[in-house]
């Protein structure tokens, strides 16, 4: 399971071991929602990039091709050619996202299908059926992701019921990795932490999802409407009420600035789809800012986005070229860029185990802020 290796302030240095291979920690997941990263990026690219963990989402995959048809053909692993880690979204998320189409009950979230209207019911139950089809690596425990800015009142009962939500997703997972046909039968569980920006409810959550003694803990509901400080405080909050030896997963976070942050803070696991979206639109992270390679002062610009990056992009092609293609609508343009953005976050993640390894976290974080918060170069 989870080995904590090293400790520099809050910032933890760890290894999960799973039944796919070894996860070293901090670690940065690739988000491929529809088992497939947006821009034409391939499994051999993930590789090739370093991802340690892919991330794919559990009502999408419900709703096309769906579960029950990846299960046919071995599970996700095997349906999207990938052997590494995969991480599951229980679905919870879209309890948020998809406010106008859905309606939560004590059994489940009704939804209407996004696609083509249909009704679709969700509960922790089904979650974690649709994910055991999938066969990942990690299953996310079903919640409601209760909006930043709710009443208190409505965020307490959201609470108390994802805690009720929880239980039975522990139990029905038991259940499931129990059966003969399972594909994965050592499926591991996370809970959500959830409370919007009440510290006295996050922390009782915390407590109270820790004496479920589970393989992994997230910190949900961030990013959503709050502030970056408001974020940062709830993360300082809530990450000492969960347990030390487990791995501590912010959700849906975030900038390279949110991460370095975070780590600082004691979080382990990271996924967030700006890398791939900001490429897609011709947004590229650097060590000295963010690039828009559709400006026009790069239409002669002969460098690769970066200097020593040794990504696919920068390796062979020059801004220009790749301004060209953006330009000119060529799915290459927007394939390089995301290849780049999400080699720039895995070689991120290295460099902060480097530094925690080396007991100079501090340091790094603070060069590395100066860096990619400088303005747009």
């Amino acid at each position: 399971m989870y080995k904590l290796l090293k400790k520099d302030g809050n910032a933890k240095r760890g290894e999960l071991h799973t039944v796919h291979g070894v996860i070293q920690t901090p670690v940065f997941m690739n988000v491929g929602t529809a088992a497939a990263i947006k821009g034409a990026v391939s499994t051999e690219d993930l590789e090739q990039i370093g991802t340690q963990v892919e991330l794919s989402n559990t009502y999408h995959l419900h709703v096309r091709p769906g579960d029950t048809v990846i299960k046919k053909l071995g599970g996700l692993h095997k349906f999207m050619s990938w052997n590494r880690p995969i991480l599951t979204d229980s679905g919870g998320f879209q309890v948020f996202s998809l406010a106008g189409l859905r309606k939560i009950k004590e059994e489940g979230v009704y939804f209407q299908s996004h696609i083509d209207g249909r009704k679709i019911f969700m509960g922790p139950e089904e979650s974690m059926q649709i994910q055991s089809n999938l066969a990942s690596t990690i299953a996310m425990a079903f919640d409601e992701c209760p909006s930043s800015r709710a009443d208190r009142d409505y965020v307490q009962r959201s609470v108390d019921r994802t805690v009720r939500w929880l239980v039975r997703c522990k139990t029905e997972m038991e259940r499931l990795n129990s059966l003969p046909d399972t594909i994965n039968p050592n499926q591991l569980l996370f809970g959500i932490n959830q409370g919007a920006i009440f510290e006295d409810i996050r922390i009782e959550h915390a407590q109270r999802i820790a004496e479920l003694d589970l393989p992994g803990y997230a910190i949900g509901g961030l990013a959503v409407g709050e502030t970056h400080e408001e974020m940062y405080h709830i993360i300082e909050t809530v990450a000492p009420h969960l347990p030390e030896n487990k791995p501590v997963y912010l959700m849906g976070v975030g900038t390279p600035a949110n991460i370095l942050e975070a780590v600082d803070r004691g979080v382990d696991f990271f996924d967030c789809v700006y890398p791939s979206r900001n490429g897609r639109h011709g947004h590229v992270y650097t060590n000295h800012g963010k690039l828009n390679l559709f400006n026009a002062k790069y239409e002669l610009d002969d460098r690769p986005i970066e200097e020593g990056c040794g990504c696919p992009a920068c390796r062979r092609y020059s801004r220009a070229y790749i301004r060209h293609l953006l330009k000119a609508k060529e799915m290459l343009g927007m394939r390089l860029c995301v290849l780049h953005n999400l080699y720039f976050y895995n070689h991120m993640m290295e460099e902060i185990r480097d530094a925690i390894d080396q007991g100079r976290y501090q340091e790094y974080k603070k060069q590395k802020l100066s860096g990619v918060l400088a303005k747009n170069i």
